[in-house]
């Protein structure tokens, strides 16, 4: 899906959207019950986009009520597979009709590029909801081994009612990595957006109701964390919750659970992930380009971004001439415009904390091999793609995850200091390695700990791998793959016992 439209039509669709402000509960849009609104800006101009309704605890029992009521009617849980799976696949086709739309909406809420919205998550988004709904109607039970006299039958049943909250950085995509599996299963999900990008999952419960996923199966929540996130983590009658978020907040989501139901919980959380390029890496000018994306995709906004570049100090030199050369072919500037490569930062609080970032590895003592410095674009939130060069692994850009376009470079001597370097971290996401050489392609790759680990490119596996991370990036469960549809279904084990001990004695 490549077809980019010039900036003046782009920003036509802006001028012209008629944009989505309420929640969404029991198949229509509605209002906070309580009355509240909060604001919701675009990061390029500064400019108040909407303002949106506030869903305090009183919204979220509304949801969970109506949630619950089509999970036990059994309007979707109980709808034959193959049934379910066709209203999803109808759902994506409704996406790309309605692709141009939700492209302009998602990069005028969050600031990312439209060029990576258009060719980048609408796909991902689309791909990720057809595998799922493709998944619905191909996945078998078991039957255990359990000899003649018996039969053991293991069974996956839906959760129940399931909360889904989302992160700002890929609105589109990660609702997809949520619902895909979870509507799947035959749950009913609430989706809590971030607070600076609602609009797009909200049109997509609009759709999900015209592509005939019934009323209460798929609402959408709409309001801060500490209100409207902490009603649906402590919420006694929802079934489980998935968060992709900052590792701080995902903590909270395992204290609600405690302090709740026990509601099953599955976190994607942060990462400091290492680019790791050892000495015999092949093709400097390729493993530059890995790298460079790697950590300036959606202005260095992502939980895989590599953000740090450990490098053998033979070749440091070289492939730091190839990165920096590279960076310089990254435009940033007006998100609509699909010239840009970068965009917006997504707030001010994001933009300001970077910032404070950039200085604190300049006082520490590293040197600014590019940028390190804010682009001053009227009210716009642009910051300069930024490399660090000297940057030793206990400064403060090595340890902490600065969620923007940033690159500290580390020299290392030899493959064992590179990995000890490597994993010298809290997180434990995603790595890259770099190396012509099987053997250490093998053995590295296993060394590192990080949930998944690519091998001469940066990626994050696809749709049919899982994704999720080690220590503090995650906990419970992975995303993609079918191993997603684990964590919206419970396990049930069903015996029959049909042994002769049992049957009546004949009587003649």
């Amino acid at each position: 899906m490549s077809d980019l439209l010039t900036r003046e039509e782009f920003q036509s669709i802006a001028d012209r959207m008629d944009l989505p402000s309420n929640a969404f509960i029991n198949g229509r849009f509605t209002a906070a019950r309580a009355g509240k609104r909060f604001d919701t800006h675009n990061p390029a101009t500064g400019k108040k986009i909407a303002e949106i309704a506030l869903c305090d605890a009183a919204d979220v029992d509304a949801a969970v009520a109506k949630a619950r009521e089509a999970f036990e009617r059994g309007v979707w849980s109980k709808m034959h597979p193959t049934e379910r799976k066709r209203r999803l696949i109808q759902l994506a086709k409704l996406i790309r009709r309605d692709r141009f739309q939700l492209a302009v909406m998602e990069s005028v809420e969050s600031g990312k590029p439209i060029r990576d919205i258009m060719t980048v998550d609408l796909p991902e988004t689309l791909h990720c909801l057809e595998w799922h709904a493709e998944a619905t109607d191909k996945l078998y039970d078991q039957v255990s081994p359990s000899g003649d006299d018996a039969l053991g039958l293991v069974v996956r049943e839906p959760l129940g009612v399931v909360a889904c909250v989302l992160p700002w950085n890929f609105p589109l995509m990660m609702v997809a990595w949520k619902i895909g599996p979870a509507l799947s299963a035959g749950n009913s999900v609430i989706v809590k957006p971030a607070e600076q990008t609602n609009m797009t999952t909200l049109r997509l419960a609009e759709l999900a109701l015209e592509a005939g996923i019934p009323p209460g199966v798929f609402s959408v929540v709409t309001g801060p964390g500490e209100v409207t996130g902490r009603a649906l983590g402590l919420h006694p009658d929802i079934n489980g919750i998935s968060f992709t978020g900052s590792t701080e907040i995902g903590r909270k989501f395992l204290e609600y659970s405690a302090q709740s139901n026990l509601k099953r919980t599955v976190l994607e959380c942060g990462g400091k992930n290492p680019s790791v390029v050892l000495a015999d890496a092949e093709n400097l000018d390729e493993v530059a380009r890995h790298v460079v994306y790697s950590v300036l995709w959606n202005m260095g906004q992502n939980c895989s971004s590599n953000s740090r570049l450990i490098v053998d100090r033979k070749i440091k030199d070289k492939l730091m001439a190839r990165v920096v050369a590279r960076v310089r072919d990254w435009r940033t500037g007006y998100p609509l415009d699909p010239a840009n490569a970068l965009g917006a930062i997504i707030s001010k609080e994001q933009y300001d904390k970077i910032l404070r970032y950039i200085e604190t590895g300049k006082k520490e003592g590293a040197s600014v091999a590019a940028g390190g410095e804010a682009i001053k674009d009227g009210e716009g939130l642009y910051i300069a793609p930024t490399i660090f060069d000297e940057v030793k692994p206990s400064m403060t850009i090595a340890k902490e995850e600065i969620f923007g376009p940033v690159l500290s470079v580390i020299a290392v001597n030899g493959t064992e200091e590179a990995v000890k370097v490597a994993n010298d971290t809290s997180y434990g996401l995603q790595a890259s390695l770099f190396t012509s050489n099987v053997r250490s392609a093998h053995r590295v790759s296993r060394a590192l700990q990080a949930g998944t680990v690519t091998v001469n490119c940066y990626g994050e596996g696809d749709i049919t791998t899982p994704f999720g991370g080690y220590k503090l990036s995650g906990f419970g469960g992975r995303d993609n793959s079918l191993k997603a549809h684990d964590q919206y279904t419970e396990t049930k084990t069903i015996w029959l016992d049909l042994s002769d001990r049992h049957m009546d004695e004949k009587v003649d």
